[in-house]
């Protein structure tokens, strides 16, 4: 799981998504190591996404407190978000944080993502939202945000960023991967049109039946499918990225 997860803040880094050691992609520890416990893994904090190694990761508790010696410190402010996340869904294995140029711009635009790419559809079949409060570091956002965020794995937090829910590591990542493209088609199909009358926009019934569709692209096995892939990326690429 820590390489998993060190990996992950690397291809976060390598595809632009990060915002300089700000946000957490956060990893939930299984029975087997935590028992009844939450127990999760979190970047330290002040290193680049681009930095991060297996050895390097975090262990905390529900609030962000550390769990064994280390010489990082962890942001607590910045998990408040993620804790209210694992705390409303104990099947999360991870949750997906970011503050992209295009998922923020997507984010302030009052129709929220529109059904106008193929990426779109497979996002708004469970797609919520939340409305901005502030930075999020006050605890009594919290029930707020699990409510808005219900049972749907993507959630567009308005004025702020995006964020990802997966059973595991894989699983967040390609569906941030699938929710960023989706942002970054509309915003550059936005561009110059007055409003959003000009797109060809996908029909409802096809939408609602884009949960079959995701499972037959993915031969049923979620992120797991493309990961392998994603590590090899990795190695090919920029030594600098290798984990």
């Amino acid at each position: 799981m820590r390489c998993d997860l060190a990996a992950c803040y690397r291809l976060v880094a390598l595809y632009g998504w990060s915002d300089l050691v700000f946000t957490h992609i956060s990893a939930k520890l299984p029975a087997s190591v935590a028992g009844e416990a939450h127990q999760f893994l979190i970047n330290p904090y002040g290193m680049m996404f681009e930095e991060i190694t297996a050895s390097s990761l975090v262990k905390v508790d529900m609030e962000c407190r550390k769990l064994h010696d280390s010489p990082f410190s962890v942001n607590p402010a910045g998990f408040v978000i993620h804790s209210a996340v694992h705390e409303a869904r104990p099947e999360a294995g991870c949750v997906l944080h970011t503050h992209t140029r295009a998922g923020v711009a997507v984010s302030s635009q009052k129709h929220g993502v529109l059904p106008i790419s193929q990426q779109s559809t497979f996002v708004l079949a469970s797609l919520a939202y939340h409305d901005y409060e502030g930075v999020a570091f006050r605890s009594d956002e919290k029930p707020r945000l699990q409510a808005d965020l219900g049972h749907a794995n993507f959630l567009v937090l308005r004025n702020h960023g995006l964020l990802t829910v997966g059973r595991g590591i894989a699983d967040a990542f390609l569906s941030m991967y699938i929710l960023e493209s989706a942002c970054q088609i509309q915003v550059a199909a936005l561009a110059g049109q007055q409003g959003a009358e000009g797109l060809t926009q996908v029909a409802p019934q096809i939408i609602a039946g884009v949960g079959q569709a995701m499972k037959v692209q993915t031969d049923g096995m979620g992120g797991s499918f493309v990961w392998p892939a994603m590590l090899r990326k990795l190695d090919r690429t920029d030594p600098g990225y290798k984990t």
